[in-house]
């Protein structure tokens, strides 16, 4: 379990493909001894596993492995060397929770279809997928790219968020423009709940 609350921005360092697996090396600032070989970390939202851990250069890297799965329904797909990805380790018991419950099971792709810059801060306009048009609420929680955001607004498919200065600065959103695409995690209250209706 995740809280989208990103704790770092890794850069990719380099893509191998392995048959169907596609290995990724990944540098952050977190310390080699506090990444366990198997540690579940959310990579601008999809939950990998942390399947290597070294240091290169003075910087620490993991390796995470890609399947057919991850890469034909989240970005995974077409992340390029030198990308940066946000990053957060799992949540441990007795962590703050400051954002909200995010599994890093990633439900589809959205698009930026518009950026607005004003005072610092960043107002974006986002396409999600139809099928995920119905889990989404104004002022109910959502993960894009890993993010934890609070939804402005939605009209349709479109919803807004808004991104102070200092997420924009801590993240991989400032670099964000219009046209990009981004992993989407719907609240998973909001699922459950159209699924009690559903069955009801």
């Amino acid at each position: 379990m995740f809280t989208g609350l990103v704790s770092d921005v890794g850069t990719i360092l380099s893509i191998m493909e392995k048959g169907e697996l596609r290995r990724i090396r990944i540098a952050c600032s977190y310390t080699p001894e506090s990444i366990l070989l198997g540690a579940s970390i959310a990579c601008s939202g999809p939950c990998l596993t942390a399947v290597e851990i070294g240091s290169e250069n003075g910087k620490t890297y993991f390796e995470v492995d890609a399947a057919a799965e991850t890469l034909a329904r989240t970005t995974v797909g077409g992340w390029q060397v030198g990308q940066h990805i946000n990053l957060e380790r799992s949540l441990k018991i007795g962590d703050e929770l400051g954002g909200h419950i995010v599994t890093g099971h990633v439900d589809g792709i959205a698009k930026i279809v518009e950026r607005r810059d004003f005072d610092g801060m960043s107002h974006f306009d986002i396409e999600a997928p139809a099928a995920l048009a119905r889990f989404i609420a104004e002022k109910g929680s959502i993960c894009l790219d890993g993010t934890s955001l609070t939804v402005n607004s939605v009209s349709g498919r479109v919803l807004s968020v808004l991104l102070i200065p200092h997420t924009l600065a801590v993240t991989t959103w400032g670099e964000r423009k219009t046209g990009d695409f981004m992993n989407i995690e719907v609240d998973l209250m909001a699922r459950y709940a159209a699924r009690l209706t559903e069955v009801a």
